[in-house]
């Protein structure tokens, strides 16, 4: 007897109500009948079937299950269970983003079931701490967010494994020897993950092409592309089909236009750019006002809807710049041809044109397709000589001669401009900053953040790093083409007739979040800046002035880096808010065809309702609004890495300088570090601080030292040396050499 009882208790099935509980939420539409369950738990002998039938009997006299036919349960209904989006954190644990929900609900990594990073998920809620976070589990994956991921393949003798870059993606992938592709050990691949047995450890995939060794600038580039689902070709037939189309300029279409080729036009880009989206023209009218055009390329009239072109460039959405190249969203023949406003040369255009006065107030708008031709070209740095000469009115004779620095002309060292387009853009940019005042005193936000830019060699590596500034010749395109947008915006959104509302693609941007903001505050306290939060106005006053204030201070990146994130994120959308930081009721995006998805639909749309045709569907642009947000943010992402991976080349070849640099960040692992001569950030770590133990403190921003008090706080300047650079990480470790006082002393 003692014996059976020693038996008996050996057989006991351990954790037996949460794993019968843990089969029935996994699928809780699902009714599941005693033996199923002993299946799923790998068990057949009779003790512990009447083990699983006495806790399905007890779950049942609770409550918990309901017996929908005979012998078969489910989980009684409950309100625990949430749709959401999983965010990875550190050790693989993650967090559900729930749209309605406050708080994130927190999931262990025993508890992700196999779930990624992205994915779309359905979550059980079972515990919910007291002012703490709430606690689920997976219990259903809706949808991945992707399946195609890039890493590093180790190959052993009958299969391999891919260590995925991503550092969200808590699993590497096992790949089959037949499936291999031909990868060698040690290069980086595209990895497609094509199943997860359910007793599996790692997903299934195959290698669907190999990118190349680590390290090596093609295989990065093409990396941080395939990384985010980015092509860098066309597909063939998507070429071929492009490169038949009719591009002539024809007298019968031009009968259709408004033919504005005599009237004065220009463009005005950055020096290396490629396809000019964008055209201003300008005329002195006999009323002594001005008829000033904004002139985009007509994209639409080549994009026709229903060809596989038009699915290629709404797939991409968006063309993606990177560092070294330009991913375009249309084929060269397009993006560089037919549809680029070159000098010289007669295109089709859909204009936004405006009759102003003197005071910068618009009279009369008129919006239509159009046939212009664009008598010059000028890089932004020839139009800000322009501006800062500033001596039209004295020249008596008709041309300008205007000496242009040797690295920036893009005609001739020494060349004439016409007197009229110099005076076009002398009184343009006045009428700009008349624009930019107005809308500056009306609540808008300027954001000039420093942008960083390379200098290549003809191996595309970096020989210099240098700063894009916004000038007044870059506010004065800014500004006219934020006229443009604006005015189609309210042209659709105000003018509905017969109280019809029109389907229409806005460019919307949200308050800021009252916890981010909060948190900016808390921040720009230590470095003696305050904001005024009492309403929206003087949020945006206050915002304004401390991004001037800190113009040209060792902190200024950083605080506007900062402010940038304290936004929310603008996106494309039919329902329109606002755009907050423009401080506009009506904005979309009508001017970079060439380049944005959301403006060729924009310009579709603008047509329809000029013809008089009743408004589209709004559930189709809404769902291809989401799509071209999305990949608005792929994109950035992408150009953002680019930019990592550019810096880290550069820092590779600087290992024995000095540098100066501000504390972007602390964290408990570590010091994050912005150079100030090239904006490129690293990391000391604090284990290799020497002189002292650190521990960081999270009230003061700092790094304090537990013997000598020494303190690295968020702001301080400080000296720095490259200890490592990492080009596969993308990330680069410092030494540090001290404080800047103590290093310079």
């Amino acid at each position: 007897m003692p014996k059976n009882k020693k038996t008996a208790k050996k057989q006991k099935i351990g954790n037996l109500s949460q794993s019968i509980l843990a089969i029935l939420r996994k699928d809780h539409s699902q009714p599941y009948n005693y033996k199923q369950i002993a299946a799923k738990l790998g068990v057949d002998d009779a003790s512990s079937r009447n083990q699983i039938i006495k806790k399905l009997k007890d779950f049942q006299g609770k409550g918990t299950i309901q017996e929908i036919e005979r012998g078969k349960y489910i989980l009684t209904p409950s309100k625990n269970y949430y749709t959401g989006r999983v965010d990875i954190a550190g050790r693989g644990q993650g967090y559900i983003i729930v749209e309605d929900l406050e708080d994130d609900i927190f999931v262990s990594n025993k508890n992700l079931n196999k779930a990624l990073n992205g994915d779309i998920v359905e979550v059980y809620v079972f515990k919910r701490k007291k002012g703490g976070k709430s606690e689920g589990e997976i219990t259903k994956i809706i949808e991945r967010k992707k399946t195609e991921f890039v890493g590093t393949i180790q190959v052993q003798e009958n299969f391999a494994f891919v260590d995925i870059t991503d550092h969200k993606m808590h699993t590497d992938i096992f790949v089959p020897k037949n499936k291999i592709n031909g990868a060698k050990n040690g290069e980086k691949v595209l990895v497609l993950m094509e199943d997860w047995p359910e007793k599996a450890d790692s997903p299934f995939g195959s290698v669907l092409k190999v990118l190349g060794m680590p390290g090596e600038h093609n295989t990065e580039i093409h990396s941080i592309l395939a990384q985010y689902g980015l092509p860098y070709e066309f597909p063939a037939e998507v070429e071929e089909f492009a490169n038949k189309i009719d591009t002539k300029i024809n007298s019968e279409e031009i009968k259709k236009r408004r033919d504005m080729r005599k009237t004065l036009t220009f463009t005005i880009d950055p020096k290396d750019a490629k396809d000019f989206d964008d055209a201003l023209s300008f005329e002195t009218m006999e009323n002594g006002n001005y008829e000033i055009g904004i002139h985009i390329a007509d994209v639409s009239h080549y994009l026709q809807t229903g060809t596989i072109l038009d699915d290629e460039a709404y797939e991409r959405a968006t063309s993606v710049y990177l560092v070294d190249r330009v991913v375009p969203m249309l084929p060269e023949v397009l993006s560089n041809g037919a549809c680029s406003l070159r000098p010289n040369e007669e295109k089709y255009t859909f204009s936004a044109v405006f009759e102003m006065n003197k005071k910068a107030e618009v009279v009369k708008k008129w919006y239509g397709r159009t046939v212009t031709y664009s008598d010059a070209r000028f890089a932004y740095e020839e139009a800000q000589h322009i501006i800062e000469t500033n001596d039209s009115s004295n020249q008596n004779n008709n041309n300008l001669q205007l000496k242009i620095p040797a690295d920036i002309s893009i005609i001739d060292k020494e060349y004439a401009v016409d007197k009229p387009i110099a005076e076009a853009i002398l009184e343009m940019d006045r009428l700009a900053k008349i624009l930019r005042k107005d809308r500056m005193r009306d609540g808008a936000i300027s954001f000039d953040k420093v942008e960083v830019k390379f200098k290549l060699d003809e191996n595309s590596n970096p020989a210099g790093v240098y700063f894009k500034e916004s000038k007044d010749a870059n506010k004065l395109i800014e500004e006219f083409m934020l006229l443009a947008n604006r005015s189609v915006a309210e042209f659709i959104g105000k003018h509905d007739k017969g109280g019809e509302k029109k389907t229409f693609v806005y460019r919307v941007h949200d308050e800021p979040d009252d916890q981010k903001i909060a948190a900016l505050e808390n921040i720009i306290k230590r470095f003696g800046y305050k904001l005024d939060t009492r309403d929206r106005k003087s949020t945006s006053q206050s915002l304004n002035k401390l991004l001037s204030d800190v113009q040209g201070k060792k902190e200024q990146n950083l605080i506007d880096t900062l402010a940038i994130r304290s936004m929310s994120k603008a996106v494309y959308t039919t329902n329109n808010i606002g755009h907050y930081g423009l401080s506009f009721d009506y904005y979309t995006h009508f001017t970079s065809p060439i380049r944005r998805y959301p403006d060729v639909m924009v310009h579709r749309l603008l047509q329809r309702y000029l013809d008089g045709k009743k408004s589209a569907k709004q559930d189709d642009y809404e769902e291809k609004c989401g799509h071209s947000s999305e990949m608005e943010n792929l994109a950035a992402n992408a150009e953002r890495d680019s930019v990592k991976y550019m810096q880290v080349k550069y820092m590779q070849d600087h290992k024995d300088q000095d540098f100066l640099g501000v504390i972007s960040g602390v964290t408990d692992w570590g010091i994050y570090i912005e150079i100030v001569s090239n904006k490129c950030e690293g990391m000391v770590r604090l284990q290799d601080l020497r002189d002292d133990h650190y521990t960081f403190d999270q009230e003061q921003y700092a790094v304090v030292g537990q013997r000598t008090n020494n303190t690295y706080v968020l702001g301080d300047e400080v000296y720095v040396k490259v200890k490592n650079a990492d080009l596969v990480k993308k990330h680069l470790d410092f030494i540090m050499l001290g404080s800047k006082e103590d290093y310079e002393n």
